[in-house]
Parts: C-alpha cells; sequence; structure tokens
C-alpha cells in the first residue's frame, strides 16, 4: 500500500480504501469495477446517507493514491488506493497521562499508563498513546513499533521518522530485543520450581477475547522466574513478584502463561475468567509491567537499554 498523501488529523491517520478491480491480488480484484466514485462509495457504504458519503470528498479531504483529489464523478481506478479522513466522535477521557523515558532524533520511548490503549483501535481511536502523542508533542508522523495490551503498563517505543522506522521494527520481528516484565501474582504453591520455561500453543478464536491453549507444536516460550514475596497491605495476604521474559511475542502470552500455572496475574479481567469489564472502569488495574527493553540500535549498533519509571503494587501505577 502506498504512502499516505494525507498528513494526521488530530493526530488520527487518514483512512485507506482500496477499490475493485485491478491486476494485483487482493480480497475485492474479483468485484466489478464501479462508473464513478460516487457509485462506489454507494455501494461501500450502503448504510450511509447521501450527505455522509459525499462528505468524505469535502470535509474528508478524499484523494487517490497519488496525493489528488478525487470528484463524486470521477471514474475508479481498478485496485487504486484512495485515502479520507473519516468522521472520529469524541471520546470520554482515559484519566490517565503518558510520560517521557527518552527521546532522540529517532524514537520516543514513553511509559504507558494502564487502561490506555497503545494504537487506535475498535473503541479508542483519539483515547490511546499514539494519537495523544501527536497532538501532545505536535509530532504527527509518530508511529508505535510494537505494541502493549490496553490494559498493560510500561514502556512503549513510538518511531519518529518513518526513513528509519523499518529497521528498528525488524528488530521486533526477528526477535532481536530483550523485553522484561514484571507481574504480582499469587505465591507458587509448595513444590513448583521456578524458574521455568512455560512452553505452549496459543490460537485466539475469531471475535474472542481469551487466548487458548491448544494442541501441537509450541510456539509461544516464557520465562518465568519468582524475584521475592511482597505485602501489599496490612492483613493481606503475601504475594509474589515476578520476572517474566517473554521468548515469544504472543498475544497475551505472559497472562495465558501464568495463569496456566495456575498464578493468574493480579487484575487480570480475562484470565482465569473473562469478566468483560467496562472500560471506563479503572478500580483494578493489571498488575504487568513492560519494565525493560533491550537491543543493539540497528542505526549505530549502539546497545540501548531503557527502564520504566513506574512502580507494580500501588493502587494505580504512577512515576
Amino acid at each position: 500500500m502506498p504512502r499516505s498523501p494525507l498528513p494526521p488529523r488530530e493526530g488520527i491517520s487518514a483512512t485507506s480504501l482500496r477499490a475493485p478491480g485491478g491486476k494485483s491480488t487482493h480480497d475485492k480484484n474479483h468485484l466489478p469495477v464501479p462508473d464513478t466514485i460516487g457509485q462506489w462509495l454507494e455501494d461501500e457504504f450502503p448504510e450511509a446517507t447521501p450527505e455522509a458519503r459525499r462528505s468524505l470528498l469535502t470535509t474528508g479531504d478524499m484523494r487517490n493514491g497519488a496525493g489528488v483529489p478525487v470528484a463524486w464523478d470521477d471514474a475508479v481506478e481498478p485496485g487504486g488506493f484512495y485515502f479520507f479522513h473519516r468522521p472520529v466522535p469524541p471520546e470520554e477521557r482515559i484519566p490517565f497521562e503518558i510520560s517521557v523515558v527518552f527521546e532522540d532524533d529517532e524514537l520516543l520511548v514513553i511509559d504507558k499508563p494502564h487502561f490506555l490503549a497503545s494504537t487506535p483501535n475498535g473503541r479508542f481511536v483519539r483515547e490511546c498513546v499514539v494519537t495523544r502523542a501527536r497532538t501532545d508533542f505536535n509530532q504527527p508522523e509518530l508511529v508505535a513499533i510494537h505494541r502493549l495490551d490496553r490494559v498493560t503498563a510500561g514502556l512503549l517505543i513510538l518511531s519518529k521518522r518513518p526513513e528509519t522506522r523499518g529497521r528498528y521494527q525488524s528488530l521486533f520481528q526477528d526477535r532481536l530485543v530483550d523485553k522484561t516484565y514484571r507481574a504480582l501474582a499469587p505465591m507458587p504453591p509448595a513444590g513448583m520450581e521456578l524458574p521455568v520455561v512455560e512452553e505452549s500453543r496459543l490460537y485466539k478464536p475469531r471475535g474472542g477475547r481469551q487466548v487458548l491453549e491448544v494442541e501441537g507444536e509450541p510456539n509461544a516460550f516464557s520465562h518465568i522466574s519468582l524475584l521475592r514475596e511482597r505485602e501489599l497491605g496490612s492483613g493481606s495476604e503475601p504475594v509474589g513478584e515476578y520476572e517474566l521474559r517473554p521468548l515469544t511475542g504472543k498475544t497475551h502470552q505472559l497472562r495465558v502463561h501464568m495463569n496456566s500455572l495456575g498464578l493468574p496475574i493480579l487484575g487480570d479481567p480475562v484470565y482465569p475468567v473473562d469478566l468483560s469489564p467496562d472500560p471506563y472502569d479503572f478500580s483494578s488495574p493489571l498488575q504487568l509491567l513492560a519494565a525493560s527493553i533491550e537491543f543493539d540500535d540497528p542505526l549505530t549498533e549502539v546497545p540501548r537499554r531503557f527502564e520504566s519509571t513506574l512502580n507494580l503494587g500501588e493502587t494505580r501505577l504512577c512515576p
């Protein structure tokens, strides 16, 4: 897909849409090509009002892949990419702030609070780290080069420049990044030997929130060790503080593996039982923290290490 000719608006990237037809393989290349842009939009968004569809060309500033504005009666380029700004309604603010851990010409490293999504997804478009950081720091090119679950806190790295972004993204894709997490969970039962490398095959069913462990060759590996016993408050049962190192990068991997050991992470709204919590219920944060990240910089080959400024075991993780 070509790079969008439209800059982000209010921190939100333009939406891309690919026309039917064309010679390359894509999910709509077998469909007939509408005669005009207007007809295509009517087919693409049948439930929208005529005014809403036309607004994609005006307030949405719809353009083709070359950056040329398009009109309602223009012909459709078969298989072509088109870009526009879709309307994004206001969102109730997530009442936690991001904090900067490190910044240079290439990277912005931040501590992500609990309950704030890393990137736009579904319900949260404005209320995510990328959109906030683009507007708060006036850096519209920022893109997260990896992700954290919305309910996980800690280190998140954003790239500033498209020209070098791929080099940093490749580090994560090629597993050249050492990530260490901290977690609070029940103390291990007598007889459980730690540290351990937990391994299993993980599968996420379509539409489900829980990731399942299924039969088959393992595709997820996590190194889990107990650091110490902790008291969280007077009269409360002691809990364990664990160091978790994901050796692979599957969705919910650490949370699933801790739960599989019978040590579900405190405050987890999905494991062992999916509680389907209100996303604006901030009463019980997941006690999981992305604590450190290490890698050799692909541009300078200099070792890099970043450490979170957040702490586990508080009502809310904070600097």
